[in-house]
């Protein structure tokens, strides 16, 4: 996931290297088929696998930062594990830098680096309270639980 405008453009940077690698290898394909298809194919598939991830994470960032002034994003959390990268999708699209949101929450710009490169699994619950209630988060009234009877669970 793409989490600020500098891994922005160097995922981009990234995704171009990768067009350009195979471009190359499309160049030199007949050749290669011939010598060796299955290194040729693995080769290919693995670049290919490797754009494909880029672009979607790039597209993602895209969707979150569209021009429009106002707009309302919304996000289906389904478990509190996609809350974390909910937090980091809220900042983005409401245009504020990791450093915005700090100076929101009276902290330092590499704090909320921190919590992000972790996706907040060193913030503690009243944080991500905060950060929610600095982005200007809010939940539907809508909790489901659920829970297995008769199983052991570890403590």
């Amino acid at each position: 996931m793409i989490k600020n405008e500098r891994q922005y453009r160097v995922t981009k940077t990234q995704a171009q290297k990768f067009e350009q690698a195979l471009a190359q290898l499309a160049k030199y394909s007949e050749e290669m088929k011939k010598e060796n298809p299955l290194l040729w194919q693995a080769q290919k598939s693995a670049l290919e696998s490797q754009l494909n991830d880029l672009r979607e994470e790039i597209e993602e960032y895209n969707a979150l930062t569209p021009n429009s002034v106002n707009r309302t994003v919304v996000f289906t959390v389904d478990s509190l594990e996609a809350l974390p990268r909910a937090l980091i999708k809220a900042r983005i699209a409401a245009k504020l830098s990791q450093k915005d949101l700090a100076e929101r929450l009276g902290l330092k710009e590499q704090q909320i680096q921190r919590y992000e490169a972790t996706e907040y699994a060193s913030a503690n619950f009243a944080r991500v309270i905060e950060v929610s209630q600095a982005l200007g988060m809010r939940l539907q009234p809508k909790a489901e639980i659920q829970v297995e009877v008769g199983r052991s669970h570890p403590r």
